[in-house]
């Protein structure tokens, strides 16, 4: 899903004044800051919304810019912006007044039978693959003490 939402960005952001006047790399950093930030809230949002049904359903009662998925991408991206990437205010609004348009353009993707780079299964399968990701193993304490001392398993 996430390259499917890089592509949909560098396309989104490609004519966009603020962004062409930066360096290459540096608009190559910014499509993948967009579209790590987006895919991350929309996972979260998904799960939130149990699952890709709920939340293109959720995406289309309310793609505006005060919608809570557009705050969450915007928290998070305009941060990264700043900080990361040093641009200006200017640029960074550019770049989030686009979010409302990029979700537009996720849902239709999603809802349209004739393409088939962003479905509903595929929306449920990156939250398959988040949930085993993020799942943490907890070692005992053995184990612990063992890699501590050294040893493979502590007696």
């Amino acid at each position: 899903m996430f390259d499917e939402i890089l592509k949909m960005v560098k396309d989104h952001l490609g004519n966009n004044q603020e962004v062409s006047s930066l360096p290459a790399d540096q608009q190559d950093a910014v499509h993948h800051e967009v579209a790590t930030q987006m895919t991350d809230a929309l996972k979260n949002q998904a799960g939130a919304q149990g699952g890709a049904g709920g939340l293109l359903s959720m995406l289309q009662d309310s793609i505006t810019s005060g919608s809570p998925v557009v705050h969450a991408i915007e928290g998070g991206l305009v941060g990264g912006l700043l900080g990361k990437f040093g641009l200006s205010p200017a640029i960074a609004g550019a770049v989030t007044a686009a979010l409302p348009g990029l979700l537009q353009k996720f849902v239709h993707k999603a809802n349209d039978p004739n393409d088939t780079s962003i479905t509903k299964e595929s929306i449920d399968q990156s939250l398959a693959t988040a949930s085993a990701t993020n799942t943490a193993t907890i070692p005992n304490a053995g184990t612990v003490a063992g890699a501590i001392m050294g040893k493979d398993r502590y007696n």
